[in-house]
């Protein structure tokens, strides 16, 4: 029973291995591949070439801000080891 069930998959796996490569390898299937790979060389192209080009707006934007340092040094220290001690 296990044989024919085994050899029934074998066929299934080579039947559809055998469709793919049926399919893929047909005419009709490398003209589409070849006109698709075409007009997209083409629809590229043309998009490439409309691209607005922006004005950088970016300058003195970012701000350094030293508020956060300044709250460290106000806390308590911080060590490991402390953590460690028994009090």
């Amino acid at each position: 029973m296990t044989k024919l069930i085994n050899s029934f998959l074998v066929i299934i796996v080579l039947i559809f291995f055998f469709t793919t490569y049926k399919y893929y390898s047909s005419n009709k299937n490398v003209e589409a591949k070849n006109f698709n790979r075409n007009n997209i060389e083409k629809i590229i192209n043309a998009k490439i070439s409309n691209l607005p080009i922006l004005e950088s707006d970016t300058l003195n934007v970012i701000e350094f801000n030293d508020g956060f340092s300044n709250e460290i040094k106000n806390d308590k220290s911080r060590s490991f080891w402390n953590l460690l001690k028994s009090e």
